[in-house]
């Protein structure tokens, strides 16, 4: 019996990592629907973060990783002939070369994917033309607000099974389980909430969230709106009172096996932030209760 290969959508903005994760001058080398990607942020002249920008992580000449080589905060230098190419792609030296030598390198260059940077996060264009789209993002959110919290785990499944764990309400009462959440017996309740349509996706249109520790840790009554769109993201915005707290989870394929899943959390309570220590491993370990089932 034929098993089918799992669909990678492409031409759609993917979440590719916390910009965080990109320092100045600093490279990371991924794989994005099976395709090499290294992803960089320039230096300016005086250190500062410059641009992120996203190349094919081969080189042309000879097929060698360009992450193996050197970044100098302006250019990636290939390890293995020294060639240089710029975040464009485009190749701007290559010192074989000798003077009045007949060669364009202008026809040289790796594959450039458009990036885009907002709120923290970085999100590339898996396609072959321009986008003609912008990413989904958090319009919501200020614009200076970045994540004060983030989760990155690795699921050993296709995103089809990464994405159920989003939109799936039923198997929450029996997969997280903890003393600090739904630790009592298990009560499924008859619940109806209004749905809408939204771009790429739909909304679980705003509601009062059943009662739970978080929540009674934030006080006041909250309301809570989600909203998945495809490829793979989940923004819930909990509300309570002027203050707010977005929970944004996206899954990226690495492959048709293996899925990256990101969760970041962002707020506008400036006392939340005494509570990362505790409340970062508390988040692995509620991703992980997903990636475990899976395994």
């Amino acid at each position: 019996m034929s098993v089918a290969t799992p669909f990678l959508l492409k031409d759609i903005w993917y979440f590719a990592l916390p910009g965080n994760d990109l320092k100045p001058g600093k490279t990371k080398a991924k794989v994005l629907l099976g395709e090499p990607v290294l992803l960089g942020r320039t230096k300016t002249k005086d250190g500062g973060a410059g641009d992120v920008f996203a190349i094919r992580d081969i080189c042309p000449h000879r097929g060698v990783p360009l992450s193996e080589g050197s970044f100098d905060g302006q250019e990636v230098h290939c390890p293995y002939h020294g060639w240089r190419f710029a975040p464009s792609g485009q190749c701007t030296h290559i010192p074989s070369l000798v003077e009045g030598q007949d060669f364009d390198i202008t026809r040289i260059r790796t594959r450039r994917y458009p990036v885009r940077e907002q709120n923290g996060l970085v999100w590339i264009w898996m396609g072959k033309d321009e986008p003609d789209q912008e990413p989904p993002g958090m319009p919501e959110l200020p614009a200076d607000l970045r994540p004060s919290l983030t989760e990155v785990m690795l699921f050993p499944c296709s995103i089809d099974h990464a994405v159920i764990g989003l939109i799936d309400p039923g198997h929450v009462p029996f997969i997280h389980r903890s003393w600090y959440w739904r630790n009592g017996p298990i009560r499924l309740k008859e619940k109806a909430k209004e749905f809408g349509p939204s771009p790429y996706g739909f909304t679980m249109k705003r509601h009062k969230p059943a009662t739970t520790l978080l929540y009674r840790i934030l006080g006041g009554a909250p309301e809570t709106e989600i909203s998945f769109r495809l490829p793979g993201v989940r923004v819930e915005h909990v509300r309570v009172g002027r203050h707010s707290v977005w929970n944004f989870t996206a899954v990226t394929p690495i492959d048709e096996i293996r899925t990256e899943v990101s969760n970041l959390l962002f707020w506008t309570i400036p006392w939340l932030k005494l509570l990362v220590p505790v409340a970062k491993p508390l988040m692995g370990h509620f991703l992980g209760q997903d990636r475990d089932i899976l395994t």
